[in-house]
């Protein structure tokens, strides 16, 4: 039987952490810990070396972006750990300093995704094992404002048809299914719709 997916957890709101920390063990995670503080999430995270970690962005010490950047700072020590952000609203600019040009590994979510159980534990799998998960609701409004202008417009059809299935909540699994592709060739063309969208200058 393989092992566990490790995880750490780091969230100031005591009730939502332990709500997170149940749902990923009764989804088979072991959650090797469990946070408030964003200093002490890094220092966590560093020593107990995760699969995956799951952090909030606003955090004490500072409540600002405390846990982006341990973040951060836990994608450049340790590139290996999957890294998956909540964030109470869409925050561009957190989305964007997160991936970077690097989108493997890493995921950015509502925090209303929880409560959606399967589609939460789906996308901290998918990153624990070096994919990535964007929010759905987050890929919607990028194709909301920005279906035709900009690099968006130079993705073809197919790239265009992965970008509508990702807002809709479809794991690769089942965009691959819906289009008739492969897994891999799904995963790559969702990465490289993000990519676009996210090499376009900022206005």
């Amino acid at each position: 039987m393989a092992d566990a997916i490790r995880v750490v957890i780091g969230e100031d709101d005591v009730l939502l952490r332990e709500g997170i920390s149940r749902l990923l063990e009764d989804a088979g995670f072991q959650v090797v810990a469990q946070t408030g503080d964003a200093e002490d999430f890094l220092r966590r995270s560093l020593g107990l070396r995760p699969d995956v970690v799951v952090v909030d962005i606003q955090m004490p010490p500072d409540h600002e972006d405390d846990g982006l950047r341990a973040a951060h700072e836990l994608r450049r020590q340790r590139p290996e750990t999957g890294v998956v952000v909540l964030s109470q609203y869409f925050e561009e600019h957190y989305m964007v300093e997160l991936i970077g040009d690097r989108p493997e590994g890493v995921g950015y979510l509502l925090k209303e995704r929880v409560g959606n159980v399967e589609a939460f534990t789906d996308a901290v799998q998918r990153v624990a094992s070096g994919g990535s998960a964007l929010d759905p609701e987050v890929v919607a409004r990028m194709l909301g404002r920005r279906r035709d202008e900009g690099p968006l417009g130079r993705l073809s059809p197919r790239e265009l048809d992965v970008l509508a299935a990702m807002a809709e909540g479809k794991s690769n699994r089942g965009i691959a299914e819906s289009l008739v592709v492969t897994p891999a060739a799904a995963e790559h063309r969702r990465v490289l719709a993000v990519l676009t969208y996210l090499s376009e200058p900022r206005r």
